[in-house]
């Protein structure tokens, strides 16, 4: 059996995330404590009471990525272990705290950098996203390309692709995209041009940080949103985390590449469904099981014999 660990990105969060473990055992209560220290937000409070903050960007990162490393963490004590691993763009950050290459500390800090970094980058209201639904990414690039101030950001699985940019760049390519035959369209509600080159100065910006984290050899491999395609050398982490907050998302390649590797189980660590759905259009021969409660480990276990 050869076993991924796949993170997903923005939009899966949710109060309680990760706390049926952070009550059952110290160590992931410490892991909270750690969380707090490295993003300067409280995040028992950001996690576990009533709040509006945990969908605002630039704590919605570093919450996600904080519930997903304690998952990560109870699976890896359970002595479930990856082969390889990759994440939907902020998901990255947990493949590579997986694969070693990243401390929990340093990725909850930089997420939060990341989440300031790119919801400043182009003021509120002058950015936006559309998924289109039913089209391929060639009539897709090619109405983009005619239309000034808008990009494919993200290429989740064949047929559901995402649009970024201006606003009204945007709103320009939506009709073009029913016209050319999309089942559907569908502004997101998001607060910025995410993956666009728009956001080209948060990256360089990240990248300063960047420079001063130290990152240790990946334990495992994991596959790089910018390209889709497996990363083996830290020296090359730097330069794709500054270039993925900028590029699209290639997840439908990040698939087919490790089904080529010859993985049969998928394990979608973090709240929601979303790897499971893309995972099901694009290599649905892949085993796909989730877990964000302490009992799905339980699940896992009985699965994996």
């Amino acid at each position: 059996m050869k076993i991924a660990f796949c993170y997903p990105g923005q939009g899966v969060q949710h109060v309680g995330m990760a706390e049926g473990f952070v009550k059952s055992d110290e160590h992931y209560a410490d892991m909270i404590s750690e969380a707090t220290k490295a993003s300067g937000v409280d995040m028992n409070k950001l996690l576990y009471e009533p709040n509006e903050d945990i969908n605002i960007t630039e704590y919605t990162q570093p919450a996600l990525v904080t519930a997903c490393c304690i998952i990560t963490d109870a699976l890896l004590l359970a002595g479930i272990k990856p082969d390889v691993t990759a994440g939907l763009s902020l998901g990255e950050y947990c493949s590579l705290y997986v694969a070693g290459a990243l401390s929990f500390e340093d990725a909850v800090r930089l997420t939060r950098i990341r989440g300031k970094l790119m919801s400043s980058e182009v003021p509120a209201g002058e950015g936006s996203m559309a998924a289109v639904i039913g089209l391929d990414a060639e009539t897709i690039e090619g109405i983009t390309s005619k239309i000034d101030g808008v990009w494919p950001a993200n290429f989740n699985c064949p047929g559901q692709i995402v649009i970024t940019g201006k606003k009204e760049a945007v709103q320009a390519a939506m009709p073009k995209c029913e016209e050319a035959g999309a089942k559907k369209v569908v502004e997101l509600n998001v607060s910025g041009p995410f993956h666009s080159p728009l956001l080209k100065g948060a990256g360089e910006k990240l990248a300063k940080e960047l420079e001063n984290t130290e990152l240790s050899d990946l334990k495992i491999p994991y596959i790089a949103n910018v390209n889709g395609s497996l990363v083996n050398d830290k020296s090359q982490i730097k330069g794709l985390l500054e270039a993925q907050v900028s590029s699209p998302v290639r997840w439908e390649q990040t698939l087919y590449e490790l089904e080529k590797m010859g993985v049969d189980t998928i394990i979608e660590v973090g709240p929601g469904k979303t790897i499971a759905g893309f995972v099901r259009k694009t290599v649905p021969s892949i085993n796909v099981i989730g877990v964000s409660t302490p009992e799905d480990i339980d699940k896992v276990l009985e699965k994996l014999g």
